[in-house]
Formats: C-alpha cells, structure tokens, sequence
C-alpha cells in the first residue's frame, strides 16, 4: 500500500500528532525524509512514484501543458500523457487485485488506468461507496475528505483485500495552514489514526507513506509574463503547478516557470531581463535543467526559471504583489517529503527518492 499525503512537507509530521506512525518506524521500519522530482508539483510526482521513474521517461512534466507549434494548451487531467508504465498495470499483468483511491478525481483520470477498484471522492461512485460501507464524500476541499480517504483505503483492505492499494489526499489544508496548526495536526491525525488501523487489519501489509512535494509560506509572487509582455518580450510562460484547484493556489503561484521564446526573440535579451529579476534564483537552458533534474528536454520550454524560497510565480493583474496567507510549491525547497514504511521490502538506505517506493520492486 502506498499512500500520498498530499503536500505534507516533513516538517508537518512529529511524535505528537504522529505517535503511531513514529512507533511502527521504530518496530517494524523506518521514517526519513527523501527527495521527490522537479518540477514539486502533483502530477509529475505521481507520475514518478507510480512508475519509479524520472520525469525523463515519464514524460510528466507538469499539470498543464502547452504545444509550441500549435499553441494548444491544457490541464492535463486524462490518460494519454503518461508514457512510463505504472506498478498499477504491472500487478494487473501478473492477475493481481489493484485499488486506486484518490480525492482529486485528475490523479485517478492520469492514472488508473488498469486498477480494478476506483475510489474518486471528486467524482464518486455510489455503487463502489456502497459496497465499500462508506458515507458520501464530502467536499474535496472539506478537512475531512482526509480522512474519508483513509477509511476508503480501510475498508478496502478489510472488504476486498487487493494486492495493492495507491491512496493520495488532497493538499488543500496544507496549502492554507503551516506545520503546528490546529488544522494541519488534523491532517496528519486522520492519516496517523488510519495507518494503524490499517496496519492493525493486516500486520503483513506493506506501507509506505510518502508526499509528492512539501509546501512552504511565500511572502511576494511575481507574474513575470506581465513583466515581460511590458518589456516587449515575446514569449509563452508556463507554470507547471497550473491546475483547477483553485482553491489551493487562486493566483497558480508556483515556484518553477517553463519559459518559451517565440520565434525571433533573442535569447541575449529574455536573458539580460529575466537577470535583473531579484526573486529568481536560478534560469536554466533546457539543456541544463533536463540533465539536472532528469527533464525530457522537448517538453520543458527554451528555458526554466527557479525563484527563491520566499517568492513564487502567479497569475494576477500587475508585476509584483506581497501576500501574507499564500502557502505553495514546484521549486527546490518543496522538493523534501518524509517517507514512512512499516514492514518495508528492502533496507532503508534504499529509498533515497519517493520514486525508490516502487523503483525498487520494479527492478
């Protein structure tokens, strides 16, 4: 079983709103913290966790996606632009039983492809909830679809017994509320109070708890295609976190920006720019940021643009805003997530990455 607490950075979890989690790490495995894939944004570390595989062979790159060549662009919110083969359809190869329980209805839409019990608290299915014993979902941005969640992954495991179980959250707490709150311990409770349950109904089970990307306070954001359409620059600028929920992010703040030069713009003169910019802190060639980060480089713009801790890309009227109660993520400081495993399949030191979860049982 694995479960993906949707953007809880490391720093959400601890001893006292964890206690169960912290005892069956130190009985039975292990709780470390471990990197998750650039861009830190949701699909693409599904993508990676699911296939154990970097973004390079994924070909998930984002939540959005834009096409130089015909200007199409999009959420990305259906089968077709994962290219790496899940661990989903690999026990369904072998005549294995899958579950894929999820509280935004994109992950399952990208993703299930091939699981035999689809849980969707966005879009449910009476007749699942029904045979599963549970209530009706609350809303996805209600603190308790949390723990509907995990009681969907519960009931899974004492009702149907599949071989694998994949269950992700959604982020919307973590994104309004910071590490010590009465709302994010919570969370954390719901998932900590689920786990032992889970873990108490079948002591064998594997489990492994991890996060697609952490989130931290931003104290500005930017929305740099104002910036440059005021300069004349001609260009396309792609927020890889862009998505529908928003109401985690109402400006799509993001800490990484895809940037595409339109045909004539001069390198020499986004460069100069994007350089006097203070808030970023790193602007990649593509060619760079693809062999750093393991990137497919026909996907990810001319350039990609990383900003410092503190500040993030959006989409709002103006330059420059300061913002006191944006809490998001996509860049290098969100890219630490914890990794938790009871009963794990192979030693600690193995899991270097959330990816490794099923990299290592693919091997």
């Amino acid at each position: 079983m694995i479960v993906v607490f949707d953007g809880c950075a490391p720093e959400y979890l601890n001893e006292r709103n964890a206690p169960d989690l912290f005892e069956l790490a130190r009985t039975d495995g292990f709780l470390k913290t471990v990197k998750g894939v650039i861009p830190s944004v949701t699909n693409v570390n599904h993508a990676c966790i699911l296939s154990g595989k970097f973004p390079e062979e994924t070909k998930v790159v984002g939540n959005y996606y834009y096409n130089p060549q015909t200007k199409e662009e999009g959420f990305i919110e259906e089968r077709g632009f994962m290219k790496a083969p899940t661990v989903i359809q690999a026990y369904r190869n072998a005549g294995k039983k899958t579950a894929f329980l999820t509280v935004k209805g994109k992950v399952l839409g990208v993703y299930g492809d091939g699981t035999d019990i689809a849980v969707n608290a966005q879009d449910p299915d009476r007749q699942i909830i029904e045979r599963l014993g549970l209530p009706m979902p609350p809303a996805i941005e209600d603190g308790t679809s949390t723990k509907w969640i995990m009681q969907a992954a519960l009931a899974c495991v004492e009702k149907e017994n599949p071989d694998f179980i994949y269950c992700t959250t959604n982020d919307y707490v973590f994104h309004h509320y910071a590490p010590g709150t009465p709302e994010a311990d919570e969370q954390v409770r719901y998932v900590n109070e689920y786990i032992r349950k889970i873990h108490d109904a079948n002591p064998e089970l594997r489990i492994y708890l991890t996060a697609d990307h952490g989130m931290n306070q931003k104290t500005a954001l930017i929305n740099f295609q104002n910036m440059a359409d005021n300069a004349g620059l001609k260009l396309y600028c792609l927020p890889p976190l862009k998505d529908r929920y928003v109401a985690n992010h109402i400006y799509q703040e993001c800490g990484i920006m895809y940037i595409y030069l339109d045909e004539g713009q001069r390198a020499e003169e986004f460069l100069a720019f994007a350089e006097g910019v203070p808030e970023i802190e790193r602007i990649l060639t593509k060619e760079d940021a693809a062999q750093e980060f393991r990137l497919p480089e026909d996907a990810i713009g001319d350039y990609v643009m990383l900003l410092k801790k503190d500040y993030g890309f959006g989409e709002f009227d103006g330059g420059r805003i300061e913002v006191k109660d944006v809490r998001t993520h996509g860049s290098l400081y969100e890219r630490e997530v914890p990794l938790f495993a009871v009963n794990p399949q192979f030693p600690e030191s193995s899991y270097q990455y959330s990816k490794d979860i099923v990299g290592n049982m693919m091997k």
